[in-house]
Parts: C-alpha cells; structure tokens; sequence
C-alpha cells in the first residue's frame, strides 16, 4: 500500500457521515456514507490506505465526533469553520457527497478555514455558560411582561428602586391593578423567582467548574473584570496564547471596525459580525464600566470624545484597546513563567549533572 498522504473530508451528521478521501494528486479514492460511528469511519479511513489528516466542519457534536477520532488512529483532525466553508461553495447543487468532497480537497491545498478545537473541560463550560444566559434571557423577558402590564394599567411606583423586595411588594398589593392583570402579575412573579433561583444554581456549578482553571483567577486579577466577565472570556477564548497578537483577539471577539472600500472609497461599516455576540456583549459592558473608573481608560474616552466621536464608537474603542491590553498581559505573563519554570529545570539539570561527576 502506498505511503504518500491522503486527506479525508466528513459531512458530519448525528446520524451519518460522509466520507471522502483523495490522495496527494487530488484523485478521490473513497467517497461514501457510513454510520456516525468513529470506530466505523476509522475503519474506511484505513481502508482507504494512509490518511493523514481529518477534516470536517464545526457544528454540535462535531467537536466531540472530531476528538473520538483522533484517540483512534495517528491523523490529525481539523475542524473547519462553518461560515467560511459555506462562502467556499460555488456549485448551486448541495449535497453530502460534494461536501465531503469539497472539505478533503481544501484540506489536501492546505485552504482549509480551521477553528480551535477546545477541550472537553471548556466545551462543558460553554454549555453552562450559555445556561445561565439563556436563563437570564428569560429573566428579562419576564420583567418586560410585568412593565408593559403595568403600563397598560398605568400604573406607576416611584418610591422604591426597581425590582427591589419593596417595590415588587408594593407591585403585588397595588391598588390600581385590576384583579384579571394583577393575578398575571403575581403568577409572572412567582415565575421571576423560580428564575431566579436557577440563576444562582448556575452561578455556584460555573464556580464550581471554573475554579480549578488558574486563568479563570489571572482574569479575576484584571480591572473591571468580574465573574461573568471571567466565565465568558475563559469558555469562549480558553487559550489567550493561540492568538498571534491582540489585534487578531480583538476581532475575534468582533470589536475590529469593518472595513467597507470599494475602488477609492474607503470607509467603516460597524463592529464585524463573525464573532460570538454574547462575548461581544459582555466586553462592550466591561468598556461602560471601564468609562467609569478613573486611569488610562477614562482619559482615552475622554480623548476621544473630544475628537466628537460619539459615545457607541468610543465604548468598542475602550473595549478594543482593553482586550489588546488583556492579550499582551496574560500572555507575557504566561511566556514569562514558563521561561522560569525551564531555567529552574535546566539549573537542577546541571547541579544534577556536577553532583554525579563529583561522585
């Protein structure tokens, strides 16, 4: 059998697979569908002769599907991003076959858009993050259903702080609510509260899963940075040295302008959108409260205010410089300890090496 490398593309299903797999020259050896099995695509894969690498595109379950198959044999498995691979394709005609096709060809020209793919570790974070998200989401709609029946009613309380213990008593015990609206009130607020209580639920498991990660601490360390901020930043990016530079994590993160030129026209047309719009989220809310504290990132939305940029721009601007920031810090700091961890080692190396020819 010949030893020249062959790359496999899979069309990855929850319940089947294509496979295709070409060799060097770019003739297809093998382009069949089989059983989301990975000991079933390992044995095509062997079949086919020697593959080198695995190619398939990121989606749910993929990551899980792509780590099983690299446990079971020598090739290195790549996950491809979805939305770049989708732009790839020109044919009008979509099917798993031309898929599979397309994924071992970009892979064999070495065109392939690869993501990260994240341990188990971080998957299982992100799915807890997007948990309590997704319960805070729901939170909020909810205070949004109370408020429009209040108003329907109108039906004011100014004397307390919003959604404070007070004002949700005096909410219930109103007497300008009519009975029907303030039985749904009262029903919405049971439910606020039920939510709640998830909420923190999933706030200690976060703590709990989150704590034995020292990068989760080293974010903690860092200005305007709090809990969510840490959870979100550590499940979305995981690892701050894949990234060349700040730069790169920044538009990641999508707080890069957009660019928009065209011949000699040249201008910006917002925040990019391939990004994660939760972590965006949460970083444009870091920039607020980095607008309030005094220090360098107060004086640079000042300076840029006064340049008449109006206070969106200036938030992403903050937002953008910060994370640069972030990426520069944590990762010298990391490069640093481990230049220090490898003299250490090199020096008990040496004194280890004199002792031995000193006996």
């Amino acid at each position: 059998m010949s030893r020249l490398p062959m790359f496999a593309g899979l069309d990855y299903h929850q319940n089947v697979i294509q496979v295709c797999v070409q060799d060097h020259t770019g003739q297809v050896r093998l382009n069949r569908s089989c059983n989301s099995d990975p000991a079933e695509v390992t044995a095509l894969l062997r079949q086919a002769g020697h593959v080198s690498e695995v190619s398939l595109e990121a989606c749910c379950g993929s990551a899980a599907f792509g780590e099983a198959l690299a446990a079971m044999g020598s090739w290195r498995v790549n996950l491809a991003h979805a939305g770049y691979v989708s732009r790839l394709r020109s044919s009008p005609d979509k099917t798993d076959f031309s898929d599979a096709r397309l994924l071992s060809d970009l892979t064999r020209v070495g065109y392939l858009p690869s993501v990260w793919l994240a341990p188990p570790e971080i998957r299982d974070l992100r799915q807890l993050v997007r948990h309590r998200q997704s319960l805070v989401n729901q939170r909020r709609n909810l205070k949004l259903q109370i408020g429009a029946a209040m108003r329907e009613q109108r039906v004011k309380i100014g004397e307390h702080g919003r959604w404070s213990k007070k004002w949700v008593e005096a909410v219930r015990e109103h007497a300008g609510l009519s009975p029907a609206v303030r039985w749904i009130i009262q029903e919405k607020l049971g439910e606020l509260a039920w939510l709640s209580g998830r909420i923190e639920r999933a706030c200690d498991r976060l703590r709990e899963a989150s704590s034995p990660h020292d990068l989760y601490h080293r974010l903690h360390e860092l200005e305007g940075v709090g809990e969510v901020t840490a959870w979100t930043l550590l499940a979305s990016i995981g690892r701050f040295d894949r990234f060349k530079n700040g730069k790169q994590l920044a538009r990641y993160c999508g707080l890069s302008p957009r660019n928009a030129s065209s011949g000699d026209k040249s201008a910006d047309a917002g925040l990019v959108n391939a990004c994660s719009r939760e972590l965006r989220a949460v970083l444009i809310q870091c920039g607020h409260g980095l607008l309030r504290r005094p220090g360098r990132w107060r004086e640079l939305a000042d300076k840029l205010k006064r340049l008449g940029k109006p206070t969106n721009v200036v938030v992403a601007a903050v937002a953008n410089r910060w994370v640069r920031s972030m990426h520069w810090r944590l990762v010298s700091a990391q490069t640093k300890l481990t230049e220090k961890l490898t003299d250490k080692k090199e020096l008990s190396a040496k004194k280890l090496t004199v002792k031995k020819k000193g006996l």
